[in-house]
């Protein structure tokens, strides 16, 4: 039997495995290197994340996207310097090659409970077991679209996950819903292709990182408002240096400071390909949508009630993620239905542990329980050192077949 199983190998996985691999523990893991980089992401863009915020870990910090970027001569800096997608996913993949070379480009497409841990099914066939497994799936499983929009087929609504190329919308009506990032870039993007593209988005004010002065700050400005891997501010220190004191706080807060907290925003850098570039129509939400003479009717209304129609040949949702575990179908029903949830996520452990003990969720599966800096690469730092202590601690003690979980927080 494995010891460990890893499911996913974008920056959660494989900073895990490289932890595990340390330890000298025994695990197998699985899934196309940074895939949600390199296949979900439109060619072209920045991270909004800062350099030094923007790493994968091992314990040794032997490979830093600073140490990486000195290797191949690509400019890099702490903070001023965006960081460019190209860049990120040839450092994710170099960081496999040297840290996780045990990585199988093999997809699960099943897992169930078995008496002693859980069977795993791989997508060439093979089924082994597991005693304990780690999820680590990124956010492409759990695409949002709003409700009011599902009745559209792909040929008229897709999610800006779907989108890693703008050409293909050259010349052609797109309107893209959405004020974040991925909406943003994405917008920009497809203007620069030549799309005749439209924004539509609920918040009457688009928003921007602000751009670096490049001048030092002052230790009172440095006090009010420090540095952290999610930006300046003492919340944003809060949620990006103490993930674990999150937990202790009650569940509706959390839900909902996740929910709210870095809200949609977009790089300064993106700025200017958007702003005075394609029509804005800001503070709008979508009342309607009919499909007409091959073309997508979208009705509009603002919230004083204005109305508007606007009619383009394809809409694209840039309207984020949501986790729903009902979107893992390679979670058999019977185990899905034993994981406790709260907010629709799933309610962990002080390490990471679920409700089914030897289950464990990385990433923005955890967000709920570790707060909002599980959205972004930086969290891979703290997950990758938790939960590796704790699978150290259970193999070497060698647990009951069913092991008590001590948990933080309860369900609702």
């Amino acid at each position: 039997m494995q010891e460990i199983a890893v499911v996913g190998a974008g920056p959660y996985g494989l900073s895990i495995a490289a932890y595990l691999r340390k330890r000298g523990l025994s695990f197998r893991i699985f899934g196309p290197a940074m895939d949600t980089w390199i296949s979900h992401m439109p060619k072209g863009m920045c991270l909004k994340s800062d350099g030094f915020a923007s790493d994968l870990y091992d314990p040794e910090g032997a490979l830093t996207l600073k140490k990486f970027c000195a290797e191949r001569g690509i400019p890099y800096a702490d903070m001023g310097l965006p960081v460019r997608l190209e860049t990120f996913t040839e450092y994710g993949l170099a960081f496999r090659d040297r840290m996780v070379p045990e990585l199988e480009n093999k997809k699960v497409v099943g897992i169930k409970r078995v008496q002693d841990g859980f069977a795993v099914t791989l997508d060439d066939g093979e089924t082994f077991s597991a005693r304990r497994v780690v999820l680590a799936v990124g956010v492409t499983h759990f695409e949002y679209l709003p409700e009011n929009l599902s009745h559209l087929s792909e040929q008229f609504l897709t999610h800006s996950a779907r989108h890693r190329e703008a050409a293909p919308f050259q010349g052609r009506k797109v309107v893209v819903i959405g004020g974040g990032a991925s909406a943003l870039d994405l917008a920009g993007l497809l203007h620069n292709a030549g799309a005749d593209v439209e924004l539509v988005a609920r918040k009457k004010e688009l928003k921007f990182h602000s751009k670096p002065t490049g001048k030092p700050r002052s230790w009172w400005q440095r006090l009010r408002h420090p540095d952290s891997g999610l930006g300046p501010g003492l919340r944003s220190r809060f949620f990006a240096n103490v993930p674990w004191a999150f937990q202790f706080l009650p569940e509706g807060i959390r839900i909902d400071l996740v929910k709210r907290t870095l809200g949609p925003s977009g790089g300064y850098f993106i700025h200017d390909m958007v702003v005075g570039q394609l029509p804005l129509h800001l503070g709008y939400t979508i009342d309607r949508a009919e499909v007409q003479a091959n073309h997508v009717h979208l009705q509009l209304r603002a919230q004083d009630g204005t109305r508007k129609e606007l009619v383009t040949e394809h809409l694209i949702a840039a309207t984020g993620y949501k986790v729903n575990l009902g979107r893992l179908s390679f979670l058999n029903d019977e185990l899905r239905s034993e994981i406790r949830t709260g907010g629709g996520a799933p309610i962990l452990s002080r390490d990471f542990e679920s409700s089914v003990p030897g289950l464990y969720f990385a990433g923005l599966a955890a967000a709920n329980s570790f707060g909002p800096v599980m959205r972004f690469a930086f969290g891979a730092g703290f997950a990758a050192k938790r939960i590796s202590a704790a699978l150290a601690k259970a193999v070497a003690s060698k647990p009951a077949q069913v092991p008590a979980v001590e948990y933080a927080v309860s369900e609702k």
